[in-house]
């Protein structure tokens, strides 16, 4: 508004010095002035929204950082030449991927139809006491082989995999063979008819001889934040089509609306553990790509009492996650997705980072509960099922970086190890 009223004056100014009275020179050396400032302003507008329009509509990923790499490497800044090797190298691998699709599966759901996504709970198992083994009982932690009979989720994981790769190798070398064969695997997925996903989760995570799918499944689709960047990243591409990204955003949005709307989505909203944050982190992901920032504000408002407030003591400790027999896992899965969520909070101005209740609870807080146990200054406590291991904090703690400016983080972060100059993380931090 100030900057609207300073060109209305300068523009008032041109107009006076037409005037034919004795300040006429003045005024019309203030007008040209006037002019070269509206001009000059102009031209700063236009420069901001061409940078804005170079920015790849991306949400996990930040796309200002992800922009700047860009920029380096075609600079010829090489300090980004062993991840970005190590990206065309996977990315020469994903070329290979065939398109995959949930309808190869060998079985088929309730349902009848293939279409539909199935997978089995992972820890539970045969009743030993029952002659059928059903139904079956929980033995968190162990995970059931049996699971690997119904492909889908190992499928879906693939395909994500692949689109991640694909579209950033993209978006940092603009070579269109990769944007084509991501745009082949993300039709097969999400838009051919022979071959799509119905988008809900009626079966996913059954449990044998108890029910036929639960909200739980939901965990299992949480990379599918993943394939919302990786569209962004395709923009620009002539292998991506309007249609194509048409096709996508009514997927997305018939998924969204399945989450609010449908029995299994409506219990994996009410879950108070990680499954709760993972939650919230798909459906603010899928309301920024479908542009309903206010839904998407919503719902990390109301992730400050209804996941960190709930989920985080005081101390730090994130008890409902303490109690799995793989709590350090867990423990760490549930701050990650709270960290992811503070992400995507950034986008629509809400303050997730530095959140913090009356008695302490908040982001921070868990993050440094974890750390002495991460640095092997204290010994963890708590069950953990395939053994300890610390260094799954220093993906996060890096991710903290930029946020928790103050000397004690500045010492925790230097004591994690630099990281290998080919890894991914590189290119997306910009360091």
């Amino acid at each position: 508004m100030r900057l609207l009223r300073k060109t209305i004056h300068c523009r008032d100014s041109a107009k006076f010095a037409r005037r034919p009275d004795g300040h006429a020179t003045f005024l019309r050396r203030v007008g040209a002035l006037c002019v070269s400032a509206i001009m000059f302003v102009s031209l700063l507008t236009t420069s901001a929204r061409a940078q804005q329009q170079k920015l790849p509509r991306v949400f996990l990923i930040d796309a200002r950082k992800l922009a700047e790499t860009k920029q380096r490497i075609q600079s010829g800044d090489k300090a980004f030449d062993p991840a970005l090797a190590k990206l065309e190298a996977d990315a020469r691998q994903a070329l290979q991927q065939k398109p995959l699709s949930v309808t190869t599966k060998a079985g088929t759901p309730p349902s009848g139809d293939k279409h539909d996504y199935m997978s089995q709970a992972p820890y539970f198992w045969p009743d030993p006491r029952s002659p059928n083994g059903l139904p079956y009982i929980r033995r968190d932690g162990e995970r059931n082989p049996e699971l690997n009979k119904i492909t889908d989720h190992q499928t879906l994981d693939q395909m994500e995999a692949a689109v991640r790769t694909l579209s950033l190798a993209f978006f940092l070398k603009g070579n269109e063979e990769y944007a084509g064969k991501a745009a082949i695997l993300l039709r097969a997925w999400f838009l051919d008819p022979a071959t799509l996903m119905n988008p809900n989760l009626e079966y996913a995570q059954f449990i044998p001889g108890v029910n036929t799918g639960r909200g739980i499944g939901l965990i299992e689709t949480r990379g599918l934040a993943d394939v919302v960047d990786a569209i962004g990243l395709l923009r620009g591409s002539k292998s991506w089509t309007p249609a194509d990204q048409r096709g996508l955003e009514d997927w997305f949005g018939k998924f969204l609306q399945w989450m609010q709307e449908s029995r299994n989505g409506r219990e994996e909203n009410a879950a108070k553990n990680n499954h709760g944050t993972y939650y919230d982190l798909q459906a603010a992901t899928f309301a920024l790509f479908l542009t309903r920032n206010d839904l998407a504000r919503q719902i990390v408002e109301t992730a400050k009492q209804k996941r960190i407030a709930l989920q985080i003591e005081p101390d730090g400790r994130q008890p409902l996650e303490l109690e799995r027999t793989k709590a350090w896992s867990y423990s760490n899965m549930n701050l990650d997705g709270l960290m992811w969520l503070a992400r995507l909070a950034e986008d629509v101005d809400v303050d997730l980072w530095n959140y913090q209740t009356k008695d302490g609870r908040g982001i921070r807080p868990a993050l440094e509960y974890l750390w002495p146990f991460a640095v092997g200054d204290q010994k963890w406590p708590y069950q953990q099922l395939g053994g300890f291991d610390g260094r799954s904090l220093f993906t996060l703690m890096r991710r903290a970086d930029g946020h928790y400016r103050d000397e004690k983080f500045t010492r925790q972060l230097s004591k994690i190890p630099k990281l290998d100059p080919g890894t991914r993380e590189h290119l997306l931090s910009g360091k």
